[in-house]
């Protein structure tokens, strides 16, 4: 379990991930987003996680060089969406965003979501790219247990993240198995529900317990059930206090009450592409 933001995990290829990142969704300006990225270098994150569809790796990738971070002090992560995925669109988009967020390497490329049309053209591109040395590390995102199985049947290398919806509303333990079970690390967009999972009575006991804040105790619970983070803000007092989650643990009984309020509720499933994605390979 890490002890501090900076704090890395090593993959299953050998790469290093830090276990808490900064999600840059809906940071749709270059001011907003050279304030939250100073903000969150400031507070100790290394990871910041972006995707083709937020439309913001330009800014993203404005942002890092106004700051003059070092680049070998960050981690960035990106995402492949669905209309460009299949093999020569996919590395032609791996293209467009090397060259938005002005790098020469992307640390950790993710399928956003699956679809069955392209679904082996697209991770052999990734294999491709990682080869090719664009990309040091290959995942997925929003994968069932049955895509990872079918991907099994051919990959030359399997993910080794899996970024999944998980908060305390929808604990996903069966997908967290399965993803321990190929050795993919689990890590949470939407890790506090979309905040539906902040005024929850239980939570707000457990905080005032620890003299801390709701989303302070539920970022906590992931790491202590070894799922990685990326908390998104654009106010600098929240980014710095979902890094401050260091300094307390919360007990087996406390992770018992928060794991007890699972209720399967998802917060962020697009239907067209669930319908596509469970029609050609059923999860259930």
């Amino acid at each position: 379990m890490p002890n501090s933001i900076k704090d890395t995990i090593k993959l299953a290829d050998g790469n290093q991930m830090p276990m808490e990142g900064f999600g840059t969704y809906k940071l749709a300006d270059q001011a907003t987003m050279d304030a939250a990225i100073k903000a969150a270098f400031e507070s100790g994150y290394r990871l910041f996680d972006t995707a083709q569809f937020y439309n913001n790796e330009e800014l993203l990738g404005n942002s890092i060089k106004k700051l003059k971070l070092n680049r070998k002090e960050i981690f960035i992560t990106t995402k492949i969406p669905e209309p460009k995925q299949g093999y020569q669109s996919t590395l032609n988009a791996i293209d467009e965003s090397l060259a938005r967020l002005q790098t020469n390497y992307i640390d950790l490329l993710l399928v956003h979501w699956p679809i069955h049309s392209q679904f082996f053209e697209t991770w052999r591109a990734f294999e491709k790219a990682k080869a090719d040395g664009k990309v040091k590390s290959i995942g997925v995102s929003n994968y069932h247990q049955t895509h990872l199985d079918l991907l099994s049947t051919a990959a030359d290398e399997m993910p080794v993240v899996n970024q999944i919806e998980d908060h305390p509303y929808l604990t996903q333990e069966p997908m967290l198995n399965a993803n321990k079970q190929r050795n993919i690390l689990t890590q949470a967009w939407s890790p506090m529900g979309r905040g539906a999972t902040l005024n929850d009575s239980n939570i707000k006991g457990i905080a005032n317990n620890h003299n801390k804040s709701t989303a302070q105790v539920i970022l906590r619970w992931h790491l202590q059930r070894g799922i990685a983070i990326i908390p998104k803000s654009s106010n600098p007092e929240r980014i710095k206090q979902n890094a401050d989650i260091y300094d307390f643990n919360l007990s087996d009984e406390e992770m018992k009450q928060i794991n007890a309020l699972d209720k399967q509720q998802r917060t962020g499933d697009d239907p067209e592409i669930v319908y596509e994605i469970e029609h050609q390979y059923p999860t259930h």
